[in-house]
């Protein structure tokens, strides 16, 4: 029978979901999620015959404004598609059962180096009457969540005696899995930190946080959150609001990732020796969720560059994927 695939998918499609009425199950159950996931390959991936990471976050991506069932359903589709690829011997990607084992689902957002120049230039216009602290605050806070790794309530919680203007030395204390870590801004961070830290002694000499709210508490999260997301609208000015990516602050601290692990490939440097360091540095409890970021960068890059996947593919199901 014919589906109407259109997609360099569609023999293996309908062969799958004819395999699984002869096992007893109902066209039905894959039918709607086969279709949306043919389409979707139709428009951007047209020449793909193989499921691949990237396929599938960006048609996890495509839902994720809709209820967390639906993107729950359209994992377990691909995750379905993928086994099934696999069996017939293609080099198909199986997402993993932990990336819907939570109450949340959350998708890292990789942004690319204009992305990242036009988001933090909607943050630098940002402009407030009588709250100039509030925009240097938000400046810094992003940029060194960014250039530090940090998880955004490291960053957000930081005490002012956690922070060495002097020798740029940050120290996270007691984060998650209770663990310490200390790691050392760039030159150039360094100085918008100082800055910042001038104004913010002006007006909270001895406020005990670094990134102080009017009334002497941190900024909640979801505070936060939405600056960030309404200076990444900005940004796209050119771009349907309703089709813009959930992105989140945390987004940063991935992009990070992805941006060290791109340079030591781009240099030649073996990567397997430095993911210890970068591990450390981020606060990881396992090398594999550091070792998870490299599947998230571009697939001609890792594909073309000596990683060891039979290693890398060991540790990655250990990984705790989307760590909050």
């Amino acid at each position: 029978m014919s589906y109407g695939f259109t997609s360099g998918f569609a023999k293996d499609l309908e062969d799958m979901i004819a395999l699984k009425a002869i096992f007893g199950f109902s066209e039905a159950t894959y039918l709607d999620r086969a279709k949306d996931f043919d389409r979707h390959c139709s428009s951007g991936h047209p020449d793909a015959d193989r499921v691949t990471e990237p396929i599938v976050i960006s048609w996890l991506k495509a839902g994720m404004s809709k209820a967390d069932g639906t993107v729950h359903r359209k994992a377990a589709f691909a995750r379905a598609f993928g086994r099934y690829q696999r069996s017939t011997g293609k080099d198909a990607y199986v997402i993993s059962e932990m990336f819907t084992a939570g109450k949340s689902i959350f998708v890292p957002y990789i942004f690319s180096d204009d992305e990242l120049k036009g988001l933090f230039h909607e943050i630098d216009l940002y402009e407030k009457a009588g709250r100039e602290l509030e925009a240097a605050l938000l400046s810094t806070y992003f940029r060194l969540t960014y250039t530090c790794g940090l998880r955004p309530n490291e960053g957000r919680l930081l005490k002012r005696s956690e922070v060495d203007l002097g020798s740029g030395e940050v120290r996270i204390v007691n984060t998650k899995w209770h663990k310490s870590r200390s790691i050392v801004m760039s030159e150039d961070m360094r100085a918008v930190v100082r800055s910042y830290a001038a104004m913010r002694d002006a007006s909270f000499p001895e406020n005990g946080y670094f990134f102080p709210r009017p009334d002497g508490s941190p900024y909640t999260a979801a505070w936060m959150g939405g600056k960030f997301r309404k200076f990444f609208a900005r940004s796209k000015k050119d771009e349907p609001s309703e089709l813009l990516p959930p992105v989140r602050v945390y987004d940063l601290r991935h992009r990070f990732a992805t941006a060290n692990l791109s340079r030591w490939l781009d240099r030649g440097i073996d990567i397997h020796s430095r993911l210890p360091y970068l591990q450390a540095y981020m606060g990881h409890k396992e090398l594999a969720a550091t070792a998870y970021y490299i599947h998230l960068l571009p697939e001609n890059l890792v594909r073309s560059s000596g990683i060891d996947w039979d290693s890398m593919n060991r540790l990655v199901p250990e990984v705790e994927l989307w760590e909050r």
